[in-house]
């Protein structure tokens, strides 16, 4: 019989490193207005927000949700290795992006102004992707 980890807890280390990085994405990039770190499952990690949102908990698991769609679609269309959705709104724009952390994968989410520089954003989003796939 396989035995089962039932410990899905984030180590502190991690969750510490996620709070800080989120914070500087936010503070980084004019415009940027919430930053989430979840789950690849759907759970919140650490926030940052210079508004109210609303129920953060759902954001994190429509937000894996929607990578995880995404990613099973690229793989249909023969495609490999969807790392960042893009959503352009009338009023805004929000980037998904994978954290391929080795243990613990994530989704890193960020909520910004329609005036962002996205250049500016996607390589601010990159490097802290990076940064916590790495922690």
């Amino acid at each position: 019989m396989l035995a089962l980890n039932n410990q899905r807890q984030i180590p502190q280390e991690l969750t510490d490193q996620a709070f800080k990085q989120t914070h500087e994405l936010l503070n980084m990039v004019s415009g940027v207005d919430f930053v989430m770190l979840c789950s690849s499952d759907g759970f919140e990690l650490a926030l940052a927000s210079k508004k109210n949102l609303g129920n953060s908990g759902k954001i994190a698991a429509v937000s894996s949700s929607i990578l995880a769609m995404v990613s099973a679609f690229i793989s249909e269309i023969h495609l490999a290795g969807c790392k960042t959705i893009t959503l352009d709104a009338d009023n805004g724009k929000v980037i998904l992006t994978a954290v391929e952390h080795p243990q613990h994968p994530m989704v890193l989410v960020a909520v910004a102004s329609k005036d962002v520089l996205i250049g500016q954003l996607l390589y601010a989003i990159k490097k802290t992707a990076e940064t916590l796939a790495q922690a």
